[in-house]
């Protein structure tokens, strides 16, 4: 069998556009998981923010570990109970410089954690930078970890 450079030329023609496809697809899929695990962190700020009690049962998985930035560790009944308990009165609650990098069925962001609430009349703010570990459950995302940290000065 003889081989032309016109075969060989067609054959890595084919090749090249066969793979660009394959990966301007894979790129789609984490572009949209990408998007909904920033809708998936959205909607615990909006839950953190409003108590809301259905949807941080809804957002966290049952396996939850949630850390926070003083060392604490607390479950999922742990984590929710003190977002309904909680003595300070949130005003306002924003996560700038979300980025969100996707791997097959899990997900990290990261994000500043930037707080203004009241507590007994005395304002405070905080400031902390969040580690999160989404992870596809049931076709949609939930969140496994959280790690709060202090960020440097």
């Amino acid at each position: 069998m003889n081989v032309s450079r016109r075969d060989l030329a067609v054959a890595g023609a084919f090749a090249v556009g066969a793979s660009g496809l394959l990966l301007s697809g894979l790129a789609g899929a984490d572009a949209a998981d990408e998007a909904a695990v920033a809708q998936s962190v959205e909607t615990l700020r909006k839950a953190l923010l409003e108590g809301d009690k259905s949807k941080l049962e809804q957002v966290a998985s049952a396996q939850i570990s949630y850390g926070h930035s003083d060392g604490r560790v607390e479950t999922k009944e742990q984590f929710i109970n003190g977002v309904m308990t909680r003595k300070q009165v949130v005003k306002s609650l924003a996560f700038p410089e979300l980025k969100v990098a996707v791997v097959g069925n899990a997900a990290i962001a990261r994000h500043i954690y930037l707080a203004e609430s009241e507590r007994e009349g005395k304002a405070t703010t905080t400031r902390i930078g969040a580690l999160q570990v989404w992870q596809k459950q049931d076709g949609g995302w939930k969140l496994l970890a959280r790690q709060g940290f202090r960020l440097p000065a």
